[in-house]
């Protein structure tokens, strides 16, 4: 005698009304299954209809983390700004060598055109011209 067997001995001995309800709570349960299934998928066998919650904390912890990732990120912007500061104040600096460093190398070419004239390797028409073109640097 199998499994089989027994269950068809219950069922045939069972009154029709109690029959009726096994099978309306079957189908029953088959629509709630079938809603469910659809709604939430493999999800639904695994967690049930309670997984709204679960759902509710995932949106929870998103939520935090967004908080944490802004403050970070405000954090990073914050020295960003810092270090953009820093390099206007070196790129004023860098200006300021950039002018006195032009200042002594104009100087230096000056004393040496006129060296150079003093020696007689150039002439005066040439000193006059690299005079006139560091005066237009």
């Amino acid at each position: 005698m199998t499994g089989w067997d027994i269950l068809d001995k219950i069922i045939t001995g069972l009154p029709p009304i109690v029959m009726a309800l096994i099978l309306v709570a079957v189908l029953a349960a088959v629509v709630i299954f079938i809603v469910g299934f659809s709604r939430h998928g493999f999800n639904f066998i695994k967690y049930g209809f309670r997984q709204i919650a679960v759902e509710n904390s995932l949106e929870k912890r998103f939520d935090s983390m967004e908080a944490k990732f802004d403050a970070r990120f405000s954090q990073i912007d914050e020295r960003f700004s810092q270090i953009d500061a820093r390099l206007d104040g070196m790129d004023s600096r860098i200006a300021a060598i950039e002018t006195n460093h032009f200042g002594h190398l104009k100087d230096f070419l000056t004393e040496l055109t006129g060296i150079l004239l003093d020696k007689n390797i150039i002439n005066n028409t040439e000193k006059a011209r690299l005079d006139n073109k560091l005066r237009g640097m």
